[in-house]
């Protein structure tokens, strides 16, 4: 697993230089502009303003970007995505305590950009969000939230779980809500390993949005050289 950082601070961004721009909605194929239709027309639509998926010009950010590489595979990722994201079966702060958990043990820069947001609109602190991006489970979770952390940040470090946190997970989730958790763990780390193959143009609104709260997370500005 990655180390944990100081307490109350998150880790510095990579501030790797990007490799893939970002495509104009003119510039798409017909392949192409079918899935940006599913992916901006679709439930994602609703979480716009706090989860980003276009920059400013409509063109598709993160790992959306890199879906358009591969038109029918693209397509396939964004629907499993979207049934993971809006599932009801994990409550909204224990699917943003996952999504950081692997954005923090990947260390994967705009996962933890895009819903670092989300995580505090779903009434997480911002020290709450630095300590899960640190690798630890932090303190004023309820007991099922400080276990999908703890449980989340396992699997995306060991690629499996212990009998022991098996058997947690079961006793605490159950095997229906565990199965969620688990794939949803699997389908952030694949989005996770796209975006550190590609690397995706970074747009301003995003950057500037990070570094403007840089100093309330003890972290590096994400726009600096």
């Amino acid at each position: 697993m990655t180390p944990p950082m100081p307490a109350g601070q998150a880790p510095p961004f990579e501030n790797l230089p990007p490799r893939l721009d970002l495509i104009a909605p003119a510039d798409l194929d017909d392949a192409q502009r079918e899935v940006y239709a599913a992916i901006t027309g679709g439930p994602r639509a609703s979480q716009a303003g706090t989860v980003p998926i276009t920059d400013s010009g409509g063109r598709l950010v993160g790992p959306f970007a890199v879906m358009l590489l591969s038109p029918a595979t693209g397509d396939a990722m964004q629907r499993v995505g979207a049934a993971i994201r809006f599932s009801a079966l994990l409550s909204v702060r224990e699917r943003e305590l996952a999504i950081l958990s692997v954005a923090g043990e990947l260390r994967s820069d705009f996962e933890r950009l895009a819903h670092e947001p989300a995580a505090r609109t779903a009434g997480l602190s911002q020290a709450q969000v630095n300590e899960v991006l640190s690798g630890l489970v932090p303190g004023g979770l309820s007991e099922v939230e400080a276990l999908t952390c703890r449980l989340a940040r396992a699997m995306t470090a060991e690629r499996t779980l212990s009998d022991e946190d098996y058997a947690a997970g079961l006793a605490g989730l159950g095997r229906e809500r565990l199965a969620e958790l688990t794939w949803l763990v699997g389908y952030y780390a694949a989005l996770a390993l796209s975006l550190a193959v590609f690397r995706p143009v970074l747009p301003a609104s995003i950057a500037g949005a990070s570094a403007a709260g840089a100093r309330d997370r003890g972290g590096a500005d994400p726009t600096a050289d």
